[in-house]
């Protein structure tokens, strides 16, 4: 069957169709990897786009359960050179094709994906509408105009219910934007006690959660569009420690004065070069945003540079330089070079127990008993608790 990406500058590209069939519209966008299209396909911040992979050969390894980043895939379509039906693998479970049918989601192959790339780097990312049907250059160009691209991609991918992965460790609460799953694989493998949180859980939600520290997930689209998150990061700055990782990171830097801005074509792939300015050390890094923190927006604010995209030199890292908090644009988690930023994490556990030690809590009983002992309301507790802290 026959399938064409039409753009939104009405460059049209006819090929064959894989995976399911119809219409789907989406800011086309493209991923250098030569490897790792599955991770891709699930990455909850591809949620809303047309995913190109520069790389010509796609599918030759099938699809592993093991391999996934989250429960299903979010992307609006997939483009790629030539699409192998046939993988060749012994971990492989299903092919390309079976996975993207069970989803709804709709692939063309045969296409020339340089000429593509080449046409989003010179112009930047714009709208496209992928479809198997009949329809006239015209009648596709009008409902890829009438169709705005979404901004509520946050919603659509974050948990809508609390959960938790038990651990001994320090409690983390995740914030998931979008997460992937390797975040929460390197959180509980180092013994944390994850819970696990929806995107529009308030401040007051996560103190109730006694955490240790707040990680910020990474997750789809403008950060601008989920103002609430830059709002509760702004107002537990200071009393938890925070590490960001993409979408996390812009939100961090909203929430402490910074602006964003979005990218001509953005960052996606997994060979992405990025300096730490303290060591000086270049490391290998995965991306996958199309919005970057405005490097002038950083005067005036209680944040500090501390690594930089060595291709294009935007900003890959920030620290507060009051709180316990830092972020990173790129995934620690998805180990390309492979485990050479897994440190981070490290880094966060670190800055949990120094926050600790520098500013112990007094225990429960003893913060209710002092309570009583003051005639305050500041802590909430039970006739049981109240009447073991009295005694």
């Amino acid at each position: 069957m026959q399938a064409r990406l039409l753009l939104e500058d009405g460059t049209l590209f006819t090929g064959k169709a894989f995976g399911s069939t119809g219409d789907s519209v989406g800011e086309v966008v493209f991923n250098t990897g030569i490897t790792g299209y599955q991770e891709v396909l699930s990455d909850p911040s591809y949620c809303g786009q047309i995913v190109t992979m520069t790389y010509p050969l796609i599918g030759n390894y099938g699809i592993t359960r093991d391999d996934f980043e989250s429960i299903r895939p979010f992307i609006h379509g997939f483009v790629v050179r030539e699409h192998e039906i046939v993988p060749s693998n012994w971990r492989a479970e299903y092919s390309l094709d079976s996975l993207l049918k069970e989803y709804g989601i709709i692939g063309i192959s045969g296409i020339d994906t340089r000429m593509l790339t080449r046409r989003i780097r010179h112009h930047g990312v714009m709208k496209g509408i992928l479809t198997t049907s009949e329809k006239r250059v015209e009648e596709l160009l009008k409902q890829l105009k009438a169709s705005p691209l979404m901004t509520d991609q946050v919603s659509r991918v974050s948990t809508k219910s609390v959960f938790s992965a038990p651990g001994t460790k320090e409690r983390v609460v995740l914030v998931d934007f979008g997460s992937k799953s390797g975040i929460l694989r390197d959180l509980t493998k180092r013994g944390c006690d994850v819970v696990v949180v929806p995107q529009d859980t308030t401040a007051d939600q996560i103190r109730r959660l006694a955490p240790d520290g707040i990680l910020l997930s990474n997750g789809p689209g403008d950060p601008k569009d989920v103002p609430h998150a830059a709002k509760m990061i702004a107002e537990l700055l200071g009393e938890f420690p925070i590490f960001g990782i993409c979408l996390g990171h812009q939100l961090f830097a909203l929430a402490s004065g910074a602006d964003t801005e979005k990218l001509k074509f953005g960052h996606r792939g997994g060979n992405h070069p990025v300096k730490d300015l303290a060591t000086g050390r270049c490391y290998i890094t995965s991306q996958n945003h199309g919005y970057t923190v405005n490097e002038d927006s950083i005067a005036g604010t209680d944040l500090e540079v501390t690594h930089i995209n060595n291709n294009d030199k935007t900003i890959e890292g920030l620290r507060h330089k009051k709180y316990p908090a830092f972020s990173v644009q790129y995934h620690p988690e998805a180990a390309p070079g492979p485990f050479d930023s897994s440190y981070l994490f490290d880094d966060f556990l670190q800055l949990i127990r120094d926050q600790k030690q520098n500013n112990p809590q007094l225990p429960r009983q003893a913060q209710i008993a002092a309570a009583y002992k003051a005639g305050s309301t500041a802590v909430s507790a039970s006739k049981g608790e109240l009447h073991h802290a009295e005694k």
